[in-house]
């Protein structure tokens, strides 16, 4: 139940920890649609990390916050519904708050992110305001962290993005991130396609996420 047939993300987890010993592994997915694949495959590991960010009631209509692994995999799944209309604001403010303290606990031995593109606000799937700069500060901010817990060692796997125009703007922009380049977003980004995040929703989101993950 997805669009892929193979889980790449997965497959380079478990390729990770059985060929090269890289034992613990945390995965990033900003896709708009929940990663229910990589989510079920590793439900019950407790080395492998799952944290996504997504649009609350997209397809397929998992993800939701109560999930968070079984059996000894328990508590190292994190699921973030965000709200319709989240989005720069709403997903910095995710990062800074869920993201960099779950990997810093973890302490992996390498990230590896499922860079979906459709939560950009010209995207037609989905109904969140990310912008290329947006793009660019979460490439740069896990390269930042990738260097802080685990040497650097972090690999970008492109899922999600179904607008042309944007999705070349916001992949190319997270190039320049991951290069140490100054982001172009400014040329790409149109203040006029943006409305207010609701982000009183968002923050009860979050609160809600880090009081059962103990963050």
């Amino acid at each position: 139940m997805g669009f892929c047939v193979f889980g790449n993300v997965a497959i380079a987890a478990r390729h990770a920890q059985r060929a090269h010993g890289l034992k613990r592994v945390f995965i990033i997915d900003f896709d708009v649609h929940h990663g229910n694949g990589t989510n079920d495959a590793f439900t019950e590991d407790p080395d492998i990390f799952f944290l996504s960010t997504h649009q609350d009631g997209s397809y397929p209509g998992t993800g939701k916050m109560s999930d968070i692994g079984k059996g000894k995999g328990e508590g190292t799944t994190l699921n973030l519904p965000l709200p319709g209309g989240s989005g720069d604001i709403a997903m910095r403010t995710a990062f800074e708050e869920i993201i960099v303290p779950c990997v810093q606990r973890f302490k992996p031995d390498l990230i590896l992110v499922s860079a979906g593109y459709d939560a950009h606000v010209l995207d037609p799937l989905a109904n969140l305001q990310f912008t290329t700069g947006t793009y660019y500060s979460l490439a740069k901010d896990i390269k930042r962290l990738a260097k802080e817990v685990c040497g650097g060692r972090c690999v970008f796997f492109l899922e999600g993005g179904y607008n042309l125009e944007s999705l070349s703007s916001s992949v190319a922009d997270s190039f320049r991130a991951l290069l140490g380049e100054e982001s172009l977003a400014s040329e790409f980004d149109n203040p006029a396609y943006l409305y207010d995040e609701p982000m009183r929703k968002v923050r009860e989101a979050i609160d809600r996420a880090k009081s059962i993950h103990c963050l």
